[in-house]
């Protein structure tokens, strides 16, 4: 892609950001890592060994990637506060997805227990990538609050229905021209991922979409080439609906 994605002073060329969850075996993970050609990888934090005593998917992890942990599992703000600070120690990082889920059947984001989570964090002088409902009102103090990008949903966690709101998504593009969009969460196949980023997100998150793929690297490899194709979609500026026809071929100044 000719156009970079810039993130919090970090220069990527890949728009799709991967998970770690989900897959059959470490040997699936790295194949579908590569295949995807994601730069950034999410960690969840509370399920995984951090003192590395024992063999997980940190070991199986490519040593470029910048690694996203994640605050998965968290239901209040001070739970995901403490995660943040463990997985800085831990990981020697400052980058943090925060999620801080309000209910355990739909796993939908707490916004006001995100944005208390937030502010604290940003203080502390961690790089705040908040998963939250696809609202603008939120996402307008979220990023108030210091955060150099928001993480609205497409769908709950997992569910793979695609973008279930396409209005919200494009009204918060609109509305928020310089900000950076990452949709996370609901992705399904790589058509979703491709109306996302045509609706103007700058970058996409996926994670069970690859992993319970029956092929996880041939479903990356497609997943890579949706978010390429729809930000060029939107880059190159669809044409106008019209309500009737318009001949493919004018018939002005045509030989009668």
């Amino acid at each position: 892609m000719p156009d970079k994605f810039l993130l919090a002073g970090k220069e990527f060329t890949s728009r799709l950001i991967i998970g770690t969850g989900k897959y059959r075996s470490h040997e699936e993970m790295k194949a579908a890592h590569v295949a995807s050609g994601a730069e950034m990888v999410t960690v969840a934090v509370n399920r995984v060994p951090l003192d590395r005593k024992t063999e997980s998917f940190l070991d199986h992890l490519n040593p470029s990637m910048q690694i996203l942990p994640n605050t998965a599992g968290c239901y209040d703000a001070d739970h995901a506060i403490r995660t943040a600070r463990l997985a800085r120690e831990a990981l020697d990082t400052e980058w943090i997805k925060l999620e801080v889920i309000g209910d355990p059947v739909t796993l939908l984001p707490d916004n006001e227990q995100t944005l208390e989570a937030a502010k604290v964090l940003v203080a502390e002088g961690f790089i705040v990538l908040p998963y939250f409902t696809d609202d603008l009102i939120m996402a307008k103090k979220l990023l108030d609050a210091g955060c150099p990008a928001v993480m609205p949903l497409a769908a709950p966690i997992g569910s793979g229905m695609g973008v279930q709101n396409p209005s919200n998504l494009r009204i918060m593009r609109e509305q928020l021209p310089d900000a950076t969009i990452i949709v996370d969460a609901g992705v399904g196949v790589p058509s979703d991922a491709a109306i996302a980023m045509e609706l103007g997100a700058d970058a996409i998150l996926m994670n069970t979409a690859i992993a319970e793929a029956g092929d996880a690297p041939a479903m990356a490899t497609a997943m890579k080439l949706a978010v390429q194709a729809g930000r060029l979609g939107y880059l190159s500026g669809r044409m106008p609906k019209r309500l009737y026809a318009s001949a493919s071929s004018p018939l002005a100044g045509a030989i009668k």
